[in-house]
Parts: C-alpha cells; sequence; structure tokens
C-alpha cells in the first residue's frame, strides 16, 4: 500500500486505518497473547504486525462515520447519501 501510494505521488509514514472496534485496536496496540485472543488464526495478526512495525496505524472512527460502510454494507438511504458525500462521489440532486 506504502508503495502504491508513492506511485501517486503520496508520501505517508505510517498509514492511517480506521477502525470502529476499539477492542481490534487495543489488541493490535498490545503484543502479549490473551487467553481470549488465543483463537485468533495467525493470519490476522498481519494487521498486529504492521502496527508494531510502525507501518500503519489504527485509528478510531465512531460507527456512524465509517466510510468503509458504504462499500460493505446495505445502508438507509440517508446514511448511504451522508457517506457517499463524505466519499466526494456525487451530490443528491444528480439521483432525483
Amino acid at each position: 500500500m506504502k508503495q502504491q501510494l508513492k506511485d501517486y505521488g503520496l508520501n505517508i509514514e505510517k498509514i492511517p486505518i480506521k477502525c470502529d472496534n476499539t477492542s481490534a485496536i487495543n489488541l493490535s496496540k498490545n503484543p502479549v497473547l490473551h487467553s481470549r485472543t488465543k483463537h485468533i488464526e495467525i493470519r490476522h495478526h498481519f494487521l498486529r504486525d504492521h502496527v508494531q512495525k510502525g507501518d500503519c496505524v489504527l485509528e478510531f472512527v465512531e460507527t456512524s462515520k465509517q466510510l468503509a460502510d458504504i462499500f460493505t454494507k446495505p445502508l438507509p438511504r440517508d446514511t448511504f447519501f451522508v457517506l457517499r458525500r463524505e466519499l466526494g462521489i456525487l451530490d443528491e440532486q444528480y439521483l432525483d
């Protein structure tokens, strides 16, 4: 991801990843394996490893402002329009 951003002329040291799950953010910051996290497969530790290396940083975002939801969930019309506007795609007036 860092290389692709460099190709577009953006040099970002720590890539911000917006997350609405505080438990996931805390797990990424804590390298200690807890009994409650033993069920997590090794492949899911990829993100935690990159946070520890300083490649990326997880930032909290409220669930209602999670832009990724527009790509992953069916949303109510109003929420869809708000997130779409935040992404800068289209304004409501063009759909009516």
